[in-house]
């Protein structure tokens, strides 16, 4: 085991060397093994020697020394490197663990994860011990650390303090900074985040930025502020651009953005040489996007798309644990890395028939094993909320001029409301609704209205969102109250309510935020949810996504934040945030 995240122990080093001098036996042995070798980019003939977590021996010889050696034969069969996801967000109704296990399951095997969510629910202190906890899964589990909350918050320099942030930037299990949402205030000048993006490159540590629809003006001023790499690319021309000012760029396959398909192709249609500076991600999409797996999707995109078969199996781990200064540690099937590997049928077939982490079984073929692993959340004070507070009509009383109108699942821009929303169900012929955002205390609230969500549904509650503030959403009064009770006695959630009926409940016992349970439940609730809305007339593919962003200033062009109603671009509060 890794006692900080990078390295092993001495004593565990000088038990690898006398594996290989055959004073020892390793515990695991592949015969026969056809692997892709990440550094010539060619398929190889090998035995596979692992001790516990790490691999020691890739070559000809079999160990003599066997005896406590378990011996699997991979005629026939191929092994590549375990995938790396480098950009999850581990917060999308599942929870980080849940993912991991899910991940593991079809091959990814390595989750760099955002940090946002501990910055939110725990004190440092805990969110460090968490971070220990995860460190003991068979997946492994690395981080990020946030310069900014994407949204406008109240306390936010209380969870943004210089001190903290470092910290976290030093952290074994953190590989990087980023991702940088923020980054209009540091080119107006913001001297903090400068010096943030600075101290985490001085300890070796690159920072991924957050660029959609950026200039070659604006990515070279980042690129000299020090920003090394972006995943917001949505064409293959903006892929090159990036790649010729010394970016690594992450290609975007997810629920939200699922470019990768096309971007593929103008890549190639664009003649692309080098892929050497290309991952690929699926950047926190919500739980049914993920029912077929994480990298092993994007891996079977890309071949199938016409990316040499090594490129895209490097695309999909070596590529981004070089990026991260890992490849010592990950991405590779070679003396001294975790022996994270994925046992194949075929070549060109990337959903294994067999995943190792560290050195354990996931899936062993195609039988999944048994992960005995489970975080104790209880410990760290994620349960369900306690909330003080009741919704009433003192609550819900609607009278500002200006509301939100969806243009997209995430993209809102202010329309004037020319409806009367004082009344207490506004009428089925209008696509407009109730929006309301209530804090976790039920000390402040933000009443307006939300065009193009439905055109029927009588609430939505939902704990989850960008904050973990409630927000409801819907056509009756009388139904926002039902589901605010409903979803107090939860604990967090999200409930769908109409004509005085609960129609869904998709419990969120983490702290309001989080599904405590198996991921294939949940995928299902969430694939119930879409229905039911849909139903109600939403006209868009992800609404997960459409309640979480809804406070997420990083997204043009008007926001309902904890200030209040806010002009993404003029950064100015239009109406700001009642206290109850």
């Amino acid at each position: 085991m890794q006692n900080n995240g990078y390295h092993w122990r001495n004593r565990e080093i000088r038990q690898h060397v006398r594996v290989i001098d055959e004073a020892s036996s390793p515990t695991l042995v592949l015969t026969n093994c056809t692997y892709l070798n990440a550094y010539t980019k060619q398929w190889l003939q090998a035995n596979i020697w692992i001790d516990e977590d790490r691999i020691v021996y890739v070559g000809d010889k079999t160990p003599k020394n066997m005896n406590r050696t378990e011996v699997y034969d991979c005629q026939g069969k191929y092994a590549v490197p375990g995938y790396i996801e480098p950009h999850a967000h581990p917060f999308q109704l599942y929870n980080p663990e849940q993912l991991a296990k899910h991940a593991g399951r079809t091959g990814t095997t390595t989750l760099v994860n955002d940090n946002l969510l501990w910055l939110f629910l725990l004190q440092k202190k805990k969110a460090f011990s968490i971070l220990d906890e995860f460190r003991k899964l068979p997946v492994s589990m690395y981080w990020w650390a946030r310069f900014d909350a994407q949204t406008e918050m109240q306390q936010q320099d209380d969870i943004f303090r210089t001190e903290d942030v470092l910290e976290w930037i030093k952290h074994p299990a953190v590989l990087q900074g980023g991702e940088l949402t923020a980054w209009p205030e540091l080119l107006a000048g913001d001297d903090r985040l400068l010096y943030w993006i600075q101290e985490t490159k001085r300890h070796g540590k690159p920072v991924e930025g957050h660029f959609p629809g950026a200039s070659e003006r604006t990515l070279t001023k980042m690129k000299l502020l020090g920003i090394n790499a972006d995943h917001e690319s949505m064409t293959g021309e903006e892929v090159i651009r990036r790649l010729q000012l010394g970016y690594q760029v992450g290609l975007r396959y997810s629920s939200i953005r699922p470019d990768l398909p096309r971007i593929l192709a103008e890549l190639i249609a664009l003649d692309l040489k080098s892929f050497d500076h290309l991952t690929m991600t699926t950047d926190g999409a919500t739980p049914g996007f993920y029912e077929d797996g994480l990298m092993n999707v994007c891996i079977d995109i890309a071949i199938k798309k016409g990316i040499p078969l090594e490129e895209a199996y490097l695309m999909g781990s070596f590529n981004a644990a070089k990026h991260l200064r890992m490849e010592e540690q990950l991405g590779s099937i070679a003396p001294g890395r975790l022996a994270h590997i994925n046992i194949l049928y075929a070549k060109d077939n990337p959903h294994p028939e067999s995943v190792l982490a560290k050195g354990k079984w996931i899936v062993k073929n195609g039988a999944e094993e048994t992960v005995h692993q489970k975080i104790d959340w209880q410990a760290y004070g994620l349960k369900p909320l306690n909330l003080d507070w009741e919704l009433g009509k003192n609550e819900l009383q609607f009278s500002v001029p200006i509301g939100l109108e969806m243009v997209n699942d995430v993209i809102m821009k202010p329309y004037p409301i020319e409806i009367d929303i004082t009344v207490d169900r506004l009428p089925e012929q209008t696509n407009e609704a109730f929006l309301l955002m209530l804090d976790r205390k039920g000390k402040w609230r933000v009443n307006t209205t939300l065009r193009g969500f439905t055109s029927k549904l009588g609430a939505l509650a939902s704990s989850y969102s960008t904050t973990g503030d409630f927000v409801f959403i819907g056509k009756d009064k009388q139904d926002i109250i039902l589901a605010g009770k409903r979803i107090k006695e939860m604990g967090g959630g999200i409930v769908l309510v109409h004509q005085g009926k609960i129609l869904l409940e998709i419990p969120l016992s983490l702290s309001g935020m989080m599904f405590d349970g198996d991921m294939k439940e949940l995928i299902e609730k969430e694939k119930e949810l879409k229905d039911y809305l849909q139903d109600f007339g939403y006209p868009f593919q992800d609404p997960v996504y459409s309640i979480f962003f809804l406070a997420s200033t990083h997204l043009p062009y008007i926001r309902i934040t904890q200030q209040g109603i806010i002009d993404v671009k003029k950064k100015e509060v239009l109406f700001p945030a009642t206290m109850c």
